[in-house]
Formats: C-alpha cells, sequence, structure tokens
C-alpha cells in the first residue's frame, strides 16, 4: 500500500469503503497497477484507486477527496497514448486517488436514438452496438472503439476519428462536478434534461433515466455530417483540429479530465450501410495531396473517410499488429478489448517476476499469431509492393460512380502517377483492419526491441491544411537517432501519426523537443487529438482553459506539463 505523504489523507481510504464496500477499494501496488500504468506513457503511485457502482457514490467520492486534500484522476478504460488519464512522475504535493467509471456504463438513446445520454464509463463499443438496431451509428467507429475507449473520454480528449464529415468529438450538453476557489463542489447539469435540484436525486435519476419527455430539450438536426467538412475544405494556413483550438474547447469537451464528468449527451449519426471502398496507390506524396485538394474542390459531400498509410506501415501492421487485425477480422472488437485488458494483467504480473520483463505478454502473443496463417487479398499485396503511398478512401454509395471518374480523370492526367482499385468486401475490410493494425505496430516492434531501444517517441501532428509538403523528410542527423519509423494518419484532415522507435543510448526528451521544433516551424500544431497528457507541454490559453475549469487544480493536477501543485503553484 502507498504510504500517505499527505497527513490529510488518513482516514480517506476508510470513508471510501464505507461508500463503496472494501471489494472496490483498491491499495495494493499489483491491484492498481493496471490503473496507474499508461498504455505507452505515464506511471505513478496513488493512495487508492475507487470503483463505484453509480454516480451517487462517484459524487461522494469526491466529497471525500476535497475533505482530505487529495488530487482526483477520474478514469475511464485508461486506453490513453500519452498518459494523461493517469498519473505520472511529477512533483505532487497531495496524494493521488484514481476513481474508475467502469461500472457506471449505462446508456440511455432519445429521440429515436438521434441522441444518446453516455454514463462516465460507457464506451465507444458499447454505443456502437446499442445504435446498431436503430440504424445508427456514434461519433467513432473504429480505431478507439475497438479497443474499448470511453465516450467521456473522446469529448474529454478533443478525439477525431477517422471520418471526415464528423470533425473531433464535442458536445456542450454535460453534467459534470467542479470545485470552486473556494473548496466547494458544483453539480453543474447541463445535459437540457430537467432532473430536479438535489445533487444526488439528479445522480440517480439520471442513472435510471428516470425522466420524463417533457424534460428534455429537442434534438438538433439530423444529418451525416457537421459544419467540419466545410472547415476542412478552406485551404488555410492553420491545421484543421487540434487539442488546443478554442472552437471545441466547452467545459467537460476538451476538459482533459480537469472536471469530475457523470455524463455527456451526444448526438448520433445515420448509418451508411451502402458504402464503396477504394484503395489507391502512388510513389509520389505530391500525387495524394493532389487528389486530396481535388476531392476537397469537388461538388457533393466530402468522403466518409480518407486513411493514409506507407508501404512501409503496411508491412509492419502485418508483421508487428498481426494480432489486432487477425482478431478484428475473426473475432471482433468484443474479444479484442478483452485480449487488450488480459495482455496489461499479464504484461504487469510478468514485470514483477525475476528475470522478466514489461513485454513478456507482447512476445507470447507476437509469436503465438505468427503462426496463424492470414491471407492477404492479392490486389492490396500487389499495390504494397508496387507503391510506396496508400491511400484509403471510402466514400457514400451513391458517390461511388463520380469517385471512380475523378479518380480515372486524375490519374489519367500525364502530370500524375498512381493507380486504383474499388476494393471488394474482403479488401475493404482486409485494408481497413491492416490500416488500424499500423497504430499498434510501433509499439508491438518496441517491445520486441527493447535491448536495442531506448524509447518510443511519438507525435500526434496537426498539418496546416494548405501545407502540400505534407511528408516529413527527418534531417540526418535525427534520423540517425531511430531505429524505426511509422506514419499514417487522417489524410483530408492533415492530421498525421508518427510513431518513432529511438536506438538505445539516444535521449527520448530531448530528440522529442528537436522534432517538435521542425513541425512548429512548419506551422504544424501537436498534439492533434490525444491531447497533452504527460508527453506535450500546454500552451498559455490551453491552461488558462485548465485553471478555470479546476482552480485548485484538484483534478489530473500536471496534465500538458503544468503545475501538479495546489492552486497552480
Amino acid at each position: 500500500m502507498h504510504a500517505p505523504q499527505n497527513h490529510r489523507s488518513a482516514g480517506a481510504v476508510e470513508a471510501f469503503t464505507e461508500i463503496m464496500g472494501r471489494k472496490h477499494v483498491l491499495t495494493s501496488a499489483r491491484a492498481t497497477a493496471r490503473y496507474t500504468t499508461g498504455d505507452r506513457f505515464g506511471a505513478g503511485e496513488v493512495l487508492a484507486v475507487l470503483r463505484p457502482g453509480s454516480l451517487v457514490d462517484m459524487w461522494r467520492a469526491l466529497q471525500v477527496c476535497v475533505d482530505h486534500d487529495l488530487i482526483v484522476i477520474t478514469q475511464a478504460a485508461n486506453t490513453g497514448l500519452t498518459g494523461g488519464s493517469g498519473p505520472g512522475d511529477q512533483d505532487y504535493d497531495r496524494d493521488i486517488v484514481i476513481i474508475s467509471t467502469l461500472r457506471i456504463d449505462q446508456i440511455h438513446l432519445l429521440h429515436d436514438a438521434r441522441e444518446a445520454i453516455c454514463l462516465a464509463g460507457s464506451t465507444l463499443f458499447a454505443l456502437e452496438e446499442k445504435l446498431a438496431p436503430h440504424g445508427r451509428e456514434p461519433h467513432s467507429v473504429i480505431g478507439s472503439t475497438s479497443i474499448g475507449a470511453s465516450v467521456v473520454g473522446g469529448i474529454a480528449n478533443n478525439s477525431g476519428g477517422t471520418q471526415i464529415r464528423k470533425g473531433p468529438a464535442y458536445t456542450e450538453q454535460a453534467i459534470f462536478a467542479r470545485v470552486d476557489e473556494h473548496g466547494q463542489i458544483q453539480l453543474v447539469n447541463h445535459l437540457g434534461i430537467d432532473l430536479g435540484s438535489d445533487p444526488t436525486h439528479i445522480l440517480d435519476r439520471l442513472q435510471r433515466g428516470q425522466w420524463d419527455a417533457a424534460d428534455v430539450t429537442p434534438p438538433p438536426p439530423d444529418s451525416t455530417g457537421t459544419a467540419y467538412a466545410e472547415h476542412v475544405r478552406e485551404l488555410a494556413d492553420s491545421p484543421a483540429r487540434f487539442n488546443a483550438d478554442p472552437t471545441f474547447l466547452h467545459e467537460a469537451s476538451g476538459s482533459a479530465g480537469k472536471l469530475m464528468v457523470f455524463a455527456v449527451r451526444t448526438r448520433t449519426f445515420p448509418l451508411e450501410e451502402d458504402k464503396a471502398t477504394f484503395y489507391i496507390g502512388t510513389d509520389r506524396p505530391a500525387d495524394l495531396e493532389g487528389l486530396r485538394r481535388a476531392f476537397l474542390a469537388a461538388e457533393g459531400p466530402l468522403p466518409i473517410s480518407g486513411e493514409y498509410m506507407s508501404s512501409h506501415a503496411f508491412n509492419l501492421a502485418v508483421t508487428y499488429g498481426k494480432d489486432t487485425y487477425v482478431s478484428l477480422k475473426h473475432v471482433g472488437s468484443r474479444t479484442l478489448v478483452r485480449m487488450f485488458a488480459l495482455k496489461s494483467w499479464a504484461n504487469g504480473v510478468f514485470a514483477k517476476m525475476p528475470g522478466m520483463g514489461p513485454s513478456v505478454a507482447d512476445t507470447i502473443s507476437q509469436k503465438l499469431f505468427a503462426l496463424i496463417p492470414e491471407k492477404i487479398p492479392p490486389r492490396l499485396v500487389e499495390f504494397r509492393d508496387r507503391f510506396a503511398h496508400h491511400l484509403l478512401l471510402v466514400v457514400s454509395g451513391s458517390q461511388r460512380e463520380e469517385t471512380t471518374q475523378l479518380l480515372e480523370q486524375f490519374f489519367a492526367a500525364p502530370e500524375h502517377e498512381g493507380a486504383f482499385f474499388e476494393c471488394d468486401a474482403d479488401e475493404a475490410q482486409s485494408a481497413t483492419l491492416i490500416r488500424f493494425g499500423v497504430a499498434s505496430a510501433a509499439s508491438r516492434f518496441f517491445a520486441m526491441h527493447r535491448s536495442e531501444a531506448s524509447a518510443m517517441v511519438t507525435f500526434d501532428v496537426a498539418l496546416r491544411r494548405d501545407d502540400e509538403d505534407w511528408l516529413e523528410v527527418l534531417p540526418p542527423e535525427i534520423a540517425d537517432q531511430l531505429l524505426e519509423s511509422v506514419y499514417f494518419g487522417h489524410f483530408f484532415c492533415h492530421v498525421l501519426h508518427q510513431d518513432h522507435v529511438a536506438k538505445k543510448g539516444v535521449d527520448p526528451v530531448a530528440l522529442k523537443k528537436q522534432m517538435t521544433a521542425l513541425l512548429e516551424d512548419r506551422g504544424a500544431a501537436v498534439p492533434a487529438e490525444h491531447n497533452f497528457g504527460r508527453i506535450y507541454p500546454a500552451p498559455e490559453p490551453m491552461i488558462e482553459h485548465f485553471q478555470q475549469l479546476d482552480p485548485l487544480n484538484m483534478f489530473n493536477a500536471g496534465v500538458g506539463d503544468t503545475s501538479p501543485r495546489k492552486r497552480w503553484a
């Protein structure tokens, strides 16, 4: 058990136990490890991990935290890539309590499923399942959905998702607690649902879905997209979406854990059953940018998604992301979520054993899945071998003919090089899952090459919308410090992910600063959609936003490389 560093912490664990029972108050290092260690970054000690089963218990636990002068990290699935959903290696002046919301996972649908009330621990995967019978889908439909990420986490972190028409996860309708500068807890209900005035009564009714239709404000107009699509079309000298963009900061949205969010109200989208998927290859990055601009300038709706990966990324995904690719293709998201949880638990157990390490479960998974034969569709293999750069383009079925025509005309022009084909169902599924597998491939590469590597250096970059020279070419003095590099991302938004593995002996912090300076010199913004966590310093306007939400610096103290101390000292 973590020894309290704050004398006021004494008695807090007993108070938590009275609220939710001993079973759901975790204090040992082994029991808390999966909550205190980030997926890629961040780890630290906590006084306790709490697993409340109700919103009322969350509220009561927060009061105990205030009374005992504790830092609170509200955590859902802990799937974040930047360490912001757990503690870090920072100079905290108070003990930390993680409040895990996963047991509070109810989802209530409104207005014929056009909207959803998602409680603190509800996942994107569960929302997707709940909406499917109604012919609807959530904001995100691949990626975070498949590893169990929460709805509230996506909104708190401005998650972008793959779908061009939808933009960042955002809502102005939420119910949350904040602690004011006097240490008083305020429950703020901006859900647009009248639930009364007493906090415990409000939260109990909310969890049970107990309200009358007359108590709920009307839904927004129904559509397949948002105003974000027109924003992307503007080839301005600024990024389309990034975490510090004030356009997408409002209370729970972009809060990065600086509030305790109990639930959010989000719109849902009509599910497009008829889609057409095109696979595009070229050796020239400039041709992909020309194609992007042709689609942005075209009449009619934008494509649903346009995902970039290099041929090298394709190969890395097939080799090091095979367990993700195969599991999603043959057994589905539910099993993959369980596999991620099992792997994290097993790595935590093995890490404490003599002679083992933090990647034993990754090694086992890598070797097991290497034995499984998996036939990649021949045309995908052909394009992988033929072209250096790939674009996976998904459009509405009604846009199939005009998309084919636009692509034919584009590649028929003598100044362009490349080719395309329309995927059949198996090709479309395989290509999508390979692209998703890229996201975990570099992490697995690092796990399998720890003897040669010092650390992962990752970026989540929002390029200028008008940046023609979009694909970074690193100078030799930086490239020589890297063992592996992979580039992929949401091409039409100009949001790219970069996963690098630094060589043994390289200082990853100094290297990241060098690489960040190169990006910022180009007018890019970092981070784009994974939030600041424990690896990105927040800019001054973002710090002001955090301070307004959390004047005592009680929630998720230290996020964005800010002060971890009380009242932002």
